[in-house]
Order: structure tokens, then sequence, then C-alpha cells
């Protein structure tokens, strides 16, 4: 694709590694200036290229959310908003009963109130400008399988989230489009395992009981997943159309994963939960021959 002359900027938060850094890369090449939210210098220098400008941005942080808004309010070519890309996330898989409360806040903080941070900053650009907010969710901000609480129930909130500024923002012509990825293969999928570990590591002998077998199978699945998954140019590829499309969708699910979601969501509570169970039966640590 040839590169455009847009004269526009993209905001793409957690741009570090995986879809931000794919998504960055993606917009970059379609000719827009991409001003790229990361954690540490040294991934700035990774990503820094022509077009992408990398800032040192933690979304929980409000003088670095400042900062952005700062910069997208003075950019010095006068360049317009055309989309904010709220991809910042931590991963964490743990029963409700072993995940420390901080732990929930934290993510929360992360994978949503920072996210509402930075939209309310930029929104008054991206109303000037008729621009697009896009949400990366996560089929898990559909359906939660077991463990998945915490994660899921940050991506149920920014899914509820997308859904009313949608339609706040539906006379002022800006869209607002939720992007639901399956397995992608990234390093939030492999943060997620370690906090699982780290979680159960710290997990009494009743609680072992309670929820060992159930960490394992799921840690398992999640690996499996992540090896067998979509690339992260994929789903970039899935994002910038998103961006750039005359008309867009309001979802766009990414994967095998997200293809079944419409299906399994008509069944029966009761129906979903005995599927995922058996889906995880085969992940379940076999019993040694003094348990048999």
């Amino acid at each position: 694709m040839p590169r455009l002359d847009t004269n526009e900027l993209v905001v793409i938060t957690g741009a570090s590694s995986g879809i931000g850094a794919a998504t960055a890369r993606e917009m970059a090449r379609r000719g827009f200036h991409v001003l790229a939210g990361v954690r540490r210098e040294e991934d700035a220098a990774a990503l820094r290229d022509q077009n992408i400008e990398p800032l040192i941005l933690d979304i929980t942080n409000k003088d670095h959310v400042q900062a952005l808004t700062d910069r997208v309010q003075n950019d010095p070519a006068g360049r317009v908003l055309r989309a904010l890309v709220n991809n910042a996330a931590i991963g964490a898989n743990a029963p409700v009963e072993v995940f420390p409360l901080e732990a929930w806040r934290q993510l929360f903080e992360v994978n949503y109130f920072g996210h509402i941070a930075v939209t309310q900053k930029l929104l008054p650009a991206l109303i000037r400008s008729k621009g697009r907010i896009v949400n990366i969710s996560s089929v898990g901000g559909t359906i939660a399988m077991a463990t998945y609480g915490p994660y899921g129930g940050a991506k149920f909130a920014l899914e509820a989230l997308s859904d009313s500024l949608r339609r706040e923002m539906l006379p002022l012509g800006v869209d607002v489009i939720v992007i639901e990825p399956g397995a992608i293969k990234t390093k939030i999928s492999s943060r997620a395992i370690a906090t699982a570990n780290k979680v159960a590591a710290t997990m009494t002998l009743e609680q072992r009981e309670r929820y060992g077998d159930l960490i394992h199978a799921v840690t398992a699945q999640a690996a499996e997943a992540n090896e067998n998954g979509l690339t992260a140019d994929a789903a970039a590829h899935v994002i910038a159309s998103a961006i750039t499309v005359r008309k867009p969708r309001t979802r766009y699910g990414i994967g095998r994963e997200a293809s079944m979601i419409g299906i399994i969501r008509m069944l029966p509570d009761r129906v979903v939960d005995r599927i995922l169970a058996f889906v995880l039966r085969r992940y379940m640590p076999k019993p040694t021959r003094s348990a048999q």
C-alpha cells in the first residue's frame, strides 16, 4: 500500500509490544503520524521510526495523560486527531477467592479506568475532528471462563462503556468501535500465565485443593492457545481497517474464538457452563497412581 499524506494523528496506548506495537507500525505505514504510548525508554527506542513518535505513557498517571493531551493539542504540524486506540492492558487468570483485592484494583486501573482517563482528555479533539475511538476488548469481554473474573470483568466493563459512549457520540460524529480478539500471540498471555502461577504459589492448602487443578488446566489451555493464535500483525490489519474504512462496524471479532462467540452466547447459561467445563477437562492434570 502506498504511503499516504494524511496530515492526521493516531494515539495508541500500550504500544510497547504485541497488538499495540503492530498497530503503530501498520498505521505509520499507512501514512499516519502515530503517538505510541510505551512504558520504558528501551521500548521507545525499539519502536521509533518514520511516522512513529513514542511517548512514555502510564495511563494510570495523570501527569502522563496530561502530557499526551498537551502533545495532541499543540501538535507542531497542526495535525488533527484521527483516532484513539485504547489498547493498554495487563492480564491475570486467578480464582475470585484468591486474587488479592489490591491486584483487582490495579488491574481495573490499567484495563478500565486508565482508558476512561485518556478518553476524557482526548474527546474534545476527537469531537472536533469527528474521529474514532477504538477500544481493544477481548472475547473474554463477552464470555468469562473460570479464573477470568479479573481480566474478563474489566473487559465486560469496557464493553459497556463502549456501548454507552457510542450512543453519546452518535450525534457528534465520533465512531466508537470495539475490537474483540481471540487467541493472539502476544506477551500479555504469557504474563497472565505467570500471574496465575504466582497467585497459585500463595494459596493455602485448602485453596490448592479447590483450585489447583483448575489453575493448571487454564494455564495449559492459555499456553496452547497463545502458541496457535493469530499474529499481532493480523490483529493490527483489522484495527487499521476499523480506523480507515468509511463506515466502520461497531464490533470486530478477530480469530476462531471470536467467530464462535455469537453462537455460544445464544445458548442457556447452564449449557455454556458444561461446554466450558468440557473444554477444560482435557487440560486437567492426570491423577497419579497413588490417587487412582
